[in-house]
């Protein structure tokens, strides 16, 4: 299998393992700030007991652990938005949303990456709206506040993807993961008194033990739906763009509407409109590798890269 091919695989499978992440959004009762929070927590603690990621850590020269620290800071915003779209609506409408990251990335990414703005991935983009616009438009009233919030999430999406595009091959990937959510879990702790000013519907103390089954929950969303789909997901990005992940990553609402008809029954709160828009949304996915494979270059050997590292070394 080639880099590209084996990328895409990996990055498919972390699709499938982040369509959970929205089910156990909506079956944990915390509120959005302590899930957020203890689902970093449990990675970074899980994480320290890596000796290969402390000697990622001090290869690292100071001015890229900085770097990554705030990534993470991007990363917890876009999850405390996303859990607290679910909260606010429910699971299928604020995984949907996570589409719109598509458009957010196709502006982003070209000006971090220092690259021209692409029209076909603009379009491609921009294609995905009407999708979007299907799904959440005949969604009650009482969950427009939950879309709105889905958007900021996307918005969060597309930096933090572009960000990590930018320095995917500076780091280790468990060493980039540990550190991207250590830094986000403490700005959460720093952010924690303000949030029942700011988001009081996010807000929720966090030093308290959660009962037993959401424990067991959000040792699942920790481990299985984060710690090894994010660290998978740094190693896709050394041979796929930042925009491509995106629109693989546009098969999340479809993984998790699925999942929510057969877990949660929400099918009630889904209509033919509902299920056009996700059509729409998956035509886009599956059109972008037609549309963008690469030309053959004339000087082949200026393609050659290094192999990603085995995460599981």
């Amino acid at each position: 299998m080639s880099p590209t091919g084996k990328a895409q695989f990996q990055i498919h499978f972390c699709v499938l393992l982040w369509g959970f992440t929205a089910i156990l959004g909506k079956l944990i009762t915390l509120p959005a700030l302590p899930l957020v929070w203890w689902r970093m927590l449990l990675v970074v603690v899980a994480l320290a007991l890596v000796p290969r990621v402390w000697r990622g850590l001090r290869a690292m020269s100071p001015r890229l652990r900085w770097s990554y620290a705030g990534i993470g800071v991007l990363v917890a915003l876009h999850w405390l938005t996303f859990y607290g779209a679910i909260k606010l609506a429910n699971a299928s409408v604020a995984a949907t949303c996570m589409a719109l990251a598509t458009v957010f990335t196709a502006l982003i990414e070209p000006w971090l990456a220092r690259r021209p703005l692409s029209r076909r991935e603009l379009g491609l983009g921009i294609a995905v709206l009407p999708g979007v616009a299907l799904v959440v438009g005949g969604v009650p009233d009482g969950m427009l506040p939950g879309i709105a919030v889905g958007a900021l999430s996307a918005v969060f999406v597309a930096v933090f993807g572009s960000l990590n595009k930018r320095l995917v091959d500076h780091g280790d990937p468990l060493t980039v993961t540990a550190l991207e959510l250590g830094a986000g879990t403490v700005a959460l702790t720093l952010l924690a008194p303000l949030m029942p000013l700011l988001f009081p519907a996010f807000a929720g103390p966090l030093l308290v033990v959660p009962p037993a089954l959401d424990a067991m929950l959000l040792l699942l969303l920790a481990l299985a739906c984060t710690l090894l789909p994010f660290a998978l997901a740094l190693v896709a990005l050394r041979h796929m763009s930042a925009f491509a992940a995106q629109l693989a990553i546009n098969l999340e609402p479809v993984y998790a509407i699925a999942l929510a008809i057969v877990l949660l029954g929400e099918q009630h709160e889904l209509t033919p409109r509902f299920y056009l828009g996700v059509a729409i949304i998956l035509l886009a996915v599956l059109a972008h590798p037609l549309i963008s494979r690469p030309r053959q270059p004339a000087h082949t050997e200026l393609l050659g890269t290094a192999e990603a590292k085995d995460i599981s070394d």
